[in-house]
Parts: structure tokens; sequence; C-alpha cells
């Protein structure tokens, strides 16, 4: 009976300690099975440089220095907002390198809005306010954005859907209500053409992940690309106004070159005439 009892009681341990190990196992199975949902950005982009200096505390901590250095005055301690300009809490980096990187940050006096000129602070330092804006509260990131993954067609498709209203078929901008203007879209760099979708500067919507996916900005981004430097097969390029002005130029051009060739030809006669009445 005693045997008996011991190799019991061994089974029991075995099968005890077998059990344990399937559970652990479907476990981790089941862990190693969920869906990574967190891309992490493309080594050395923007989005990758920007995250890496939003989780250093010395990067937070010089980017505060330059925050009441140069914003505090209209942003208020803490980006809690003053009277004439908005809070900063909340967001986001992707926002604050927008305003930053295109100059419409800093401004001189409050503006309907503001105008795009040469970034006021360094690369550094624009790096450095961002994480401490980005430290304020949880906002867009700077996007990762990969033009070469996007598509040139299917970026034209959505760029005529929803931003050609505003920007011009051409990107070169257009007039909008109450004085306000879409600006132009030349000369911007491709981190801030996808920057702007997601925060909305101005009057322009916010088109986040679930209306455009990270995918999709990268086609339009591409598209925008195109449009700064396009193929022009049919000619010269006439500020890339479009086909209607472009060909009200080459019909004023050409007619006036056919006016000074005529009255070269006739020039002779109508000196003739004068000559001898």
């Amino acid at each position: 009976m005693k045997v008996r009892a011991t190799l019991a009681a061994t089974l029991l341990v075995l099968g005890g300690t077998l059990a344990l190990a399937v559970t652990a196992g479907r476990a981790g199975a089941d862990e190693s099975q969920e869906p990574d949902t967190a891309v992490a950005p493309q080594p050395g982009s923007p989005a990758a440089v920007q995250l890496e200096a939003n989780r250093d505390p010395e990067m937070v901590a010089a980017g505060e220095r330059l925050y009441l250095t140069g914003c505090v005055s209209c942003h208020g301690v803490g980006g809690q907002g003053t009277a004439d300009y908005p809070t900063l809490i909340g967001v986001g980096a992707a926002s604050a390198d927008f305003f930053l990187r295109t100059g419409r940050m800093p401004l001189a006096a409050p503006a309907p809005q503001s105008p795009a000129k040469p970034p006021a602070y360094t690369d550094e330092q624009i790096i450095q306010l961002v994480a401490y804006v980005a430290s304020l509260g949880d906002g867009p990131p700077v996007p990762d954005i990969r033009p070469e993954r996007g598509d040139l067609a299917e970026g034209g498709q959505l760029y005529l859907a929803n931003c050609a209203a505003c920007h011009n078929s051409t990107g070169i901008g257009g007039a909008l209500s109450h004085g306000n203007q879409a600006p132009p879209l030349l000369s911007v760099a491709p981190t801030q053409i996808g920057e702007a979708p997601r925060i909305g500067p101005g009057q322009m919507p916010v088109f986040g992940p679930d209306t455009l996916s990270d995918e999709q900005l990268d086609s339009i981004v591409r598209y925008v690309l195109y449009l700064q430097d396009p193929e022009h097969p049919g000619g010269l390029r006439i500020g890339s106004a479009g086909p209607v002005p472009e060909g009200l130029v080459a019909w004023l051009v050409g007619l006036g070159g056919l006016v000074l060739i005529a009255r070269w030809i006739t020039k002779e006669r109508r000196e003739h005439r004068r000559a001898h009445g």
C-alpha cells in the first residue's frame, strides 16, 4: 500500500507539473499571437528622430528652456494658452513641428492666418521645442512619411477628391472665405505635407488615420511631390497655373507674334505710301 501511495503521489505531481507547463505554453503562444499595431518609424527619419527626442528628458528640458524664452508670453506657463493664443496641451508633436518648421510660429502679433516664412529656430532647437510640447499631453506624433511607399495614381485621386478644391489642382493654392487662403504646396517638405492633414491647421479639416490611412497619406505626399516637379510633355511650364491660363498665354504670345510679323512684312509698302503721298 505504501508503494502505491508513493506512486500515486508521484503521478499527481507529474500531472500537475505537465498541466502548468501546457497552460504556460498556451499563454505564451496567445501573447505572441497578439497583433502588433505599433509600427516603429523608419530609422533616421524625422519621425524617428523626434520620437527619440521626446523620450529624452534632457531634450525635453532644453525645449522647456526655449519655450520659457520665446513662447511663454503668448501660450502661457505650461502651454495653457492665453486670451489671444491657444493652449498647446494635447496638440502633439506634429502640430508643433508643422508650425515651427514652416515658420508660422512664432508670430510677432495675433493674426487670422499665420503666414509661412523661414524658421526662426535651428533644426536642433525645433526638435527640443517639439519634444517639450509633446510632453504637455497626448496628440498626433510626427508622421513617418514614406513617399516611395505611396501609389502615385491613388495619390492623384485622393488629392483631387480632398485637397484640390482649396489648394488648386496644381498645388498653387487658392482663396478661401473670410480673406484667408489655402497656401501653395509647391515648396513644402514631405513631412510637413503629411502633418497638415493630421492636425488641420487654420480652416483645413483634420484627416485622422480613420479617414486617411498612413499608406494613403504616403500616396498623397507622393503626388504633391510630383506636382512640385511634374513632367511637361506639352510645352513650357508657366507658373503651373493649369491648362486654361497657360493656353491663354500661348494664344496671346502667338497672336502678338503674328501681328509683329505682319507689320514687318508690310513695313516697306507703308513707308512707300507715306513717301509718295
